[in-house]
């Protein structure tokens, strides 16, 4: 039971798609108490809510912010901040400004990342630094933002939203999201006290099996119900 108690708590139980109201949250916190996860990952309007959902268990409430595409401002990504900490959220799941990290304005991105890091350790809350590497994919910025993110005292680097979705030349979307190949690369590059979170199409026991062998602590999922009861199956055999 220890082992599924373990990947259970890598587990951040994503309630962020667009179209979810406030019957799909409740019945989503039930599901993370349910499996005892590490925490929900909501939408800033649904702090309060999930707050009050999730009191007396030892679920966390998480917040993203700027999300998904990473445009506010920074004194915006501050206040959003503060106020979701306010709300009850003890953990924030930030997207960086995606075109500042690709352009190179390193200088901006310190001080995004800084200052949002700053007003979550003020308020008790951790930070999970979202690079979204289906945008920034090259390997040399994927480097550097895991430097600022050690030099700032980020608590987390991340790869993805699960919304970073790539238009092709045929006009069509696709989106790939944490790869091992980028979690090898953002763990070599931060800091020993920084630690990792996959995120985007880890849906299988046997992804969040590869994701934690690549030094993951933290993985997002929707698919929290088919991964933990595949583990049960797998190293147990007992129902929740």
């Amino acid at each position: 039971m220890k082992k599924i108690k373990e990947l259970a708590k890598m587990i951040d139980h994503s309630i962020l798609h667009p179209t979810m109201t406030d019957v799909d949250l409740k019945r989503e916190c039930e599901v993370a108490k349910k499996y005892n996860v590490a925490s929900v990952c909501v939408k800033p309007y649904a702090v309060k809510q999930a707050a009050e959902l999730l009191k007396g268990s030892e679920v966390l409430v998480g917040c993203v912010i700027s999300f998904p595409a990473g445009n506010s401002a920074i004194d915006v990504k501050v206040f959003e901040t503060e106020i979701a900490c306010r709300d009850g959220a003890e953990e924030i799941d930030m997207v960086i400004n995606i075109g500042k990290a690709l352009q190179g304005d390193w200088i901006y991105i310190e001080k995004e990342i800084g200052a949002v890091t700053e007003a979550c350790h003020k308020n008790g809350a951790i930070v999970k630094v979202i690079f979204e590497t289906d945008y920034v994919s090259r390997k040399e910025d994927i480097r550097k933002l895991c430097e600022i993110c050690t030099k700032v005292e980020a608590d987390y680097v991340k790869t993805s939203t699960g919304f970073g979705f790539v238009k092709g030349a045929d006009g069509k979307y696709s989106y790939e999201g944490a790869t091992l190949e980028n979690l090898k690369i953002m763990r070599e590059s931060s800091g020993p006290k920084v630690k990792l979170k996959a995120a985007g199409g880890v849906r299988s026991l046997d992804g969040l099996l590869a994701v934690k062998e690549a030094g993951c602590s933290r993985c997002g999922a929707t698919a929290t119900i088919a991964i933990l009861e595949e583990a049960q199956k797998r190293f147990v055999n007992l129902p929740f």
